[in-house]
């Protein structure tokens, strides 16, 4: 009998198993090509910082082995690098595992989807898939298939240097809004002094003890100091006499025209030898019900709450009259308070304070600061362009005024101005500290938040500062361009025409709105007209990628390098203009 090698039979049967597996895989590898792809975008796509991306696949009938799986990496790989999306495992219909199943005889779909952060790098390569099969022992590894080109970064064109809000106000108005008129610098200071000549009842007679009164002569020494200060504009003198309402309306419209005619009289020949040479305006009123309410309402009488009803219910000045005499006790107060005061001429002097010119402001600013009070010393501030004389005089006022946090802010705001981001953070904090969550701090503490990345922090405190100043929403398109939010950054910019509300108009498809935006933008931006070569790529426009583009390396030659590698221009990678402008 013959003898075998059982050994010898195992070994051969395993080869032949292992050449049987190895020989159906190679074959899938070898019509790896037969596999369609499906990529969506077309060209991977920077947003919001990420690069997302939708792998579809379509296996063919008869391709996949039975019992073999296959996974799939969608990998974006770049110049020093790759990174992997997520894989996906596909098993023949004889493996028992729990992945999806493609049949053999009628093959079938698959997808894959995943998100990378993105990086520099990433701004040159390609989407390709790995695929490695596997059947029982032997594994495969199928050459990679480019599938997409990527990265498009246009969104990552933001910058992300926030506007900061000068502070020139000190406290909220009446709606809680910061009011820029508010404790702000001006130029011209309206005022007024007004002195009431009394009169007996029913007497138009100017007594001699009324025009010595401390009110009366303040009023002459206020009058004739405006008309000779040059800094005080005395624009008008007026007379105002009135009678008390008791008593009947013709005679007293008769008494208070004679008490017009005695008290501005008197008060034209004062101001004759003063040597105030100004018109006196006059008027006079019947009954002053409108002084005797205002008295009323300060008063302490009995009954003064009933009295101001009466006054709201009845027009009728007679009837009034009558209804307040009706309360005996009370109007026996009334006419020995009330009355009186009222039996008088108004002597009203206008005039405007005029503050200081701009030279004035700067020259004092410069060599005599502390000259300045806070209005003054911050208008000056805000008369120069030149950086470092606004750092010198807001740092003059937080030397001089260091409860004020609007010294610590402008300073801060100069330095984001500066790019000294650090310098500006330490002094936003000490205003903040000053005045806790006031809404212009909060937007400057903000825009350190959108240049640190801290894009969440950002959003946070510029939606505390909402509705203070246009900077905010500026801001806030920003902060919506960072989350790939294009259309509501859209409405945060309105009409708005910087770089930033352009690029929002471009990631939103607004081509024509980008454009019109980038040509009324009369900056010398070198970001304006690479925009505007964007733009120009996007519809298909030539003239307008070369000429834009080349004014835009003129201004910044860096934007050579970063023209060359944007895949926005990769139409025009072998255009001969487009090489001469970036080379």
């Amino acid at each position: 009998m013959k003898k075998f090698n059982f050994k010898v039979l195992v070994l051969f049967a395993t080869v032949a198993l292992l050449m049987s597996s190895c020989a159906s895989i190679k074959k899938m590898k070898k019509e790896a090509d037969q596999i369609n792809w499906d990529v969506n975008p077309e060209v991977l796509e920077a947003h919001a910082g990420q690069v997302k991306v939708a792998v579809e696949g379509q296996i063919p009938e008869k391709y996949f082995v039975k019992k073999a799986t296959l996974t799939v990496t969608p990998v974006v790989k770049y110049d020093g690098g790759e990174k992997a999306y997520p894989e996906i495992k596909l098993q023949g219909e004889s493996i028992t595992a729990n992945n999806a199943v493609i049949t053999f005889d009628e093959g079938g779909n698959f997808s894959v989807e995943g998100a990378l952060p993105y990086e520099e790098s990433m701004k040159m390569s390609e989407l390709i898939v790995r695929m490695t099969a596997q059947k029982g022992a032997s594994e495969l590894d199928f050459d990679p298939i480019k599938i997409a080109d990527g990265v498009i970064a246009t969104s990552e064109l933001v910058d992300k240097s926030g506007a900061p809000i000068v502070g020139i106000q000190k406290e909220a108005n009446s709606t809680g809004k910061y009011d820029s008129t508010i404790d702000k610098f001006q130029r011209v200071v309206p005022d007024e002094f007004i002195a009431d000549l009394h009169y007996l009842i029913n007497s138009s007679y100017v007594r001699g003890e009324e025009v010595k009164a401390d009110d009366v002569n303040q009023f002459q020494s206020y009058t004739k100091e405006a008309n000779e200060d040059a800094r005080k504009d005395l624009k008008n003198v007026e007379v105002s006499a009135y009678a008390s309402p008791d008593g009947k309306l013709d005679w007293n419209d008769a008494l208070s025209k004679k008490r017009e005619a005695t008290a501005s009289g008197y008060l034209k020949k004062q101001l004759d030898k003063l040597g105030v040479d100004k018109d006196v305006s006059t008027k006079y009123t019947a009954e002053d019900w409108e002084g005797f309410k205002e008295l009323m309402q300060e008063s302490s009488i009995q009954d003064k709450e009933l009295i101001l009803r009466v006054l709201s219910m009845y027009s009728d000045p007679e009837v009034r009259e009558k209804e307040i005499r009706n309360l005996s006790e009370a109007f026996t107060a009334v006419a020995d308070e009330i009355l009186p005061e009222l039996r008088r001429a108004k002597f009203i002097a206008s005039i405007d304070m005029i503050g200081k010119t701009d030279e004035e402001l700067l020259a004092a600013a410069e060599n005599n600061p502390s000259s300045l009070n806070q209005a003054e010393l911050l208008e000056a501030a805000e008369l120069t362009d030149d950086l470092a004389k606004k750092k010198a005089f807001y740092k003059s006022f937080v030397k001089q005024f260091k409860n004020d946090w609007r010294g610590y802010n402008n300073l801060g705001m100069v330095q984001v101005m500066e790019d000294d981001y650090n310098a500006a953070a330490d002094n936003f904090a000490k205003a903040d500290q000053l005045d806790n969550n006031n809404p212009i701090v909060q937007n400057n503490l903000g825009v350190i938040a959108l240049k640190s990345d801290d894009i969440n922090k950002a959003k946070e405190l510029f939606s505390a500062a909402s509705g203070t100043a246009p900077q905010v929403d500026y801001n806030m398109g920003i902060v919506s361009i960072t989350r790939a939010e294009y259309d509501k950054a859209v409405q945060y910019f309105g009409e708005c025409v910087k770089p930033n509300a352009a690029l929002a108009k471009i990631l939103a498809g607004d081509n024509n709105g980008a454009l019109k935006a980038l040509e009324a933008n009369e900056s010398d931006d070198s970001m304006v007209d690479y925009l505007k070569a964007v733009v120009g790529a996007r519809t298909a426009k030539e003239n307008l990628v070369v000429e834009s583009l080349a004014a835009a390396v003129e201004k910044e030659p860096s934007l050579k390098a970063e023209a060359k590698k944007d895949l926005e221009f990769a139409k025009y990678f072998d255009n001969p203009k487009f090489k001469e402008v970036v080379e």
